[in-house]
């Protein structure tokens, strides 16, 4: 006969809802959707041309804007696969008039917000997958070298081979996958460990941190120059919907599905490798499958907003702590978590020294830094999780 708690637990829930559902991933989920929506109306209040958070509030949600799916391709896809979209489903392609608040909105602030909200998801995913493969709880894309990887290959792109600026995303990755070889190649000695993999990649960023810097000197134009600073930095400032469109597609079709379907193998890495080899896995190919999503996600959250450091770090801890270590619930975690902490901290970044705007990578490493050092001094034994 079942006890009251498993009756308690059997009839708490619906037969459709997901076991891995439960009140702290539904808290957490909330609570940074709301975080990330005052982020966004403070976000877009201000700016050259003043508006009050009424005028932005009703210029966000315009409903000329959200009942016409075609203007809606238009901002997130571009006009050609809108009107590529309208011609095949019979969508209306008539223009509307749209009030100066809702153009400036939609058109200038708006698309700031979404690339940090995109950026914060794909590098907490590849912090969380980074951490499981990895069994160390120091991982990090910034901390293991793929961000001075991936940044190295688009300061490349920008500086000598600036015909192929299109193409950031897979520069970026191959990168980023360059420089996690070499960090494994390091750190490999009849096996890994957690102190070998961080010291490889703190000797791996070192070096292809010198190695950027050395691209300046091969930039004449001042503006290039300008622009390897902001990426090195890590920096939304000047995104449009141009970036959005670059980053959207790698994190729909590529950094949330296979994160997600993932998580049940990121689940038996964390028991050990004997443990699981014992149940069958392949456990250094999906090591590399694995790690190959992580360099995916950081890359393209690199490619649009250059190198920002320590989130993919801090969110995965803060969602553990809140959600558990499993990973279905982790990786959803952090699909929210990231743009919440992304999004909120660029709002600091643009609104701490207006009307200078300083880069976000600054401001998350002063929140970053901290609470590195908190972890170093809460727990005996860091490093392996």
């Amino acid at each position: 006969m079942a006890s009251d708690t498993q009756k308690t637990e059997l009839t708490s829930a619906p037969r459709w809802w997901p076991a891995w559902l439960d009140g702290s991933l539904l808290t957490l989920a909330v609570g940074s959707c709301l975080v990330v929506l005052c982020s966004t109306l403070v976000q877009v209040s201000f700016g050259a041309f003043t508006m009050s958070i009424q005028q932005a509030w009703r210029a966000v949600f315009d409903p000329i804007v959200w009942s016409n799916p075609y203007v809606l391709l238009q901002f997130f896809f571009g006009e050609g696969v809108a009107t590529t979209v309208a011609n095949l489903t019979g969508l209306s392609t008539a223009s509307v008039d749209l009030s100066k608040e809702t153009l400036i909105v939609w058109n200038i602030r708006l698309p700031r917000v979404v690339v940090g909200a995109l950026v914060g998801m794909n590098l907490a995913v590849s912090g969380a997958i980074f951490q499981a493969v990895t069994r160390n709880e120091l991982a990090s894309p910034y901390i293991l070298g793929v961000s001075s990887g991936a940044g190295l290959a688009i300061l490349l792109t920008l500086v000598v081979f600036t015909g192929f600026s299109t193409f950031l995303p897979v520069f970026a990755a191959l990168g980023g996958t360059t420089a996690f070889l070499v960090v494994y190649a390091i750190a490999w000695k009849n096996g890994t460990s957690p102190v070998r993999l961080v010291l490889a990649g703190v000797i791996v960023s070192t070096i292809f941190g010198s190695l950027q810097t050395a691209m300046y000197l091969l930039a004449s134009d001042i503006s290039v120059v300008q622009s390897a600073i902001a990426w090195t930095t890590g920096s939304l400032t000047g995104t449009d919907w141009e970036q959005v469109r670059m980053i959207l597609p790698w994190t729909l079709f590529a950094t949330i599905p296979l994160s997600i379907v993932a998580s049940r193998q990121l689940n038996v890495l964390l028991l050990g490798e004997k443990t699981a080899k014992a149940l069958g896995m392949s456990v250094e190919r999906v090591r590399f499958a694995l790690s190959g999503v992580a360099i995916l996600a950081a890359s393209a959250a690199i490619s649009v907003a250059g190198i920002v450091g320590f989130v993919g770090l801090i969110v995965p801890h803060v969602v553990r702590n809140i959600v558990g270590s499993d990973y279905k619930r982790l990786v959803v975690g952090c699909l929210f978590a990231g743009p919440a902490l992304m999004v909120a901290a660029d709002v600091g970044a643009r609104l701490a020294l207006s009307p200078t705007q300083i880069p976000v990578g600054i401001v998350t490493g002063l929140v970053g830094g901290p609470y590195f050092l908190y972890l170093m001094r809460k727990k005996e034994r860091l490093g392996e999780l």
